[in-house]
């Protein structure tokens, strides 16, 4: 028995038992009074029409589960971003799936909305992917208008790539199944086919509300845009549906008979599971993000039959490259090795931290994997880039520099999985959020930010305490603790996970043991998008 192994193990397993509860809780949406109102007017919830749309027994991610997690506290909270989004199977066909949860403030649209919608409008544009749209919603949340209406990445950048969607043949199907007012009335009509619900659904530029303030005419909003006002009048609309069921039936007969895609042509043989036991992950990974642990063995247990072919072993080795499978797909695996090394020269080097020889061999590898046409995943838990004179002196910058030039210009798909810490330029040398990660995901025990908690709060209280001693306040050393603890505990919750996943500066939270599943879906959807431009690194300082 090893007692490090086991109290690795039962804190991860809390990890995960936290997360599966605030999943339980998102799921709820606005809570169940709403999920029962939604049911009373004879319609179903947001996730239960993408449940009842994807086919049954098969893979499904959802993305960005915990966008708004924590934030519009003032006004009520907007749980999952007041959207679901999910990449699944409808006919056999990978499809992404965005449905509005009119238990949320009638689906009206947050920032956050915003910035998921966008989201998943950019996962269907990188991977050619049909997209589902389920519409349900009363518009821009008016309390918010000018922080979701007038920017470029606001709510009109949807309709906008609604737009260019069409323009790149990608097939876009929207089913109104509820209010659907305003600009948001577009989406539906700029998607290739069209469903309503009939007496449930409406369609108008202005409700009967506004008709009768702007131009003095009565109506009622089954008239002015119902199902068969659409269908059998204006023509806005394909098809009119029964009822919600009825509408998620015509979908799947539409997309049963889309036509097969181009292929990108990324390597997959018959998949294969681990040999060694992927829930030993949970007693690899330590406790603290301080302490020590071997990267090789959390890669051999996410791999097909646990086999990975290591490149250049023995240089670079706080970095781990190498090839291996996933789910039958090739990869190239990049992964900050988290052990302390040895160089050959016989140089300690701290795990987790990226080094010249480190940033070379991953640029080289990056280059290789491109040159291949290998998908490549990032394993992160890097705290930074070496510092201090002996670095600066030997060109850390610039050999970092080759590093993040060569992600950058990556023209296969990337995926990155933050396992442990990702901190500062760490961060966009192994592929974070600002370098098109096809998917970027998160574990339980993921830390997100500019440094490490300790590092930053040190350096923030230092500027509290002189700020206070300047005003001729006094510091003993019990106000000095006080101070750190206050500051610590502010920053702590900041590099938290679901921090970031509440912004969409990750796609999701996510148990270790889905990781394969991430990747491997990932690559599926990659495969609708052949390579359309050549890998050139540009010019790299030498």
């Amino acid at each position: 028995m090893d007692i490090n192994f086991n109290k690795n193990e039962d804190h991860n397993k809390l990890l995960l038992s936290d997360l599966k509860h605030k999943l339980t809780k998102v799921k709820l949406g606005g809570g169940k009074s709403k999920i029962e109102k939604q049911h009373a007017k004879g319609k179903m919830t947001a996730r239960e029409r993408i449940d009842y749309l994807l086919d049954n027994n098969t893979d499904v991610i959802e993305i960005a589960a915990f966008a708004g997690e924590g934030m519009y506290k003032e006004h009520g909270g907007c749980p999952s971003g007041g959207v679901i989004v999910k990449i699944g199977y409808i006919q056999g066909k990978q499809c992404i799936v965005v449905a509005n949860d009119a238990t949320v403030k009638a689906g009206a649209w947050f920032p956050i909305t915003g910035k998921k919608n966008l989201r998943a409008q950019e996962i269907a544009i990188e991977n050619k992917l049909p997209i589902i749209y389920l519409v349900d919603s009363a518009g821009v949340y008016l309390p918010m208008q000018d922080e979701i209406f007038p920017d470029k990445e606001h709510f009109g950048r949807i309709f906008r790539n609604n737009a260019v969607m069409s323009s790149m043949g990608i097939t876009q199907i929207s089913a109104v199944m509820g209010s659907c007012v305003a600009g948001g009335a577009y989406l539906p009509i700029m998607s290739d086919e069209a469903l309503i619900v009939d007496k449930t659904a409406s369609i108008f530029l202005a409700g009967s509300y506004l008709v009768k303030a702007a131009i003095g005419e009565s109506i009622d909003n089954e008239t002015l845009g119902g199902a068969t006002t659409h269908c059998e009048i204006s023509g806005v609309t394909d098809y009119k549906a029964k009822d919600d069921a009825d509408a998620l039936d015509k979908i799947k007969k539409i997309v049963a008979k889309i036509g097969d895609f181009d292929k990108a042509g990324f390597n997959r043989i018959e998949p294969k599971k681990p040999k060694l036991d992927p829930k030993d992950i949970y007693g690899i990974l330590p406790r603290s993000r301080s302490d020590q642990y071997d990267m090789l063995e959390i890669i051999k247990r996410l791999v097909d039959d646990s086999e990975f072919e290591e490149y250049k072993e023995g240089y670079g080795k706080t970095i781990i490259t190498g090839y291996a499978r996933i789910n039958g797909w090739a990869v190239g695996i990049v992964a900050n090795q988290r052990k302390l090394v040895k160089t050959k020269k016989g140089e300690m080097q701290f795990g987790g931290v990226i080094y010249n020889d480190s940033a070379d061999k991953s640029t080289r590898f990056i280059a290789n994997c491109n040159q291949k046409k290998i998908p490549l995943v990032f394993l992160q838990d890097v705290t930074g880039f070496m510092v201090g004179s002996k670095s600066e002196h030997s060109g850390i910058i610039k050999d970092g520099a080759k590093m993040v030039n060569a992600v950058s210009n990556s023209v296969v798909p990337k995926f990155t999985i933050v396992i442990g810490n990702s901190y500062g330029a760490g961060n966009y040398a192994m592929c974070g959020k600002a370098y098109d990660p096809r998917l970027i995901a998160a574990w339980p025990s993921a830390e997100l930010a500019v440094m490490s908690g300790n590092s930053a709060a040190k350096v923030l209280m230092q500027i509290e305490k002189a700020s206070l001693l300047k005003k001729g306040e006094e510091i003993d050393e019990k106000k000095e603790k006080e101070l750190f603890d206050k500051v610590k505990a502010r920053y702590d919750e900041q590099i938290s996970p679901y921090y970031a996943a509440s912004r969409i500066w990750t796609d999701g939270v996510i148990d270790p043991l889905d990781t394969r599943k991430w990747i491997s879906m990932g690559i599926e959807a990659a495969n609708h998008a052949p390579i359309e431009k050549p890998f050139n690194l540009g010019v790299i300082q030498v």
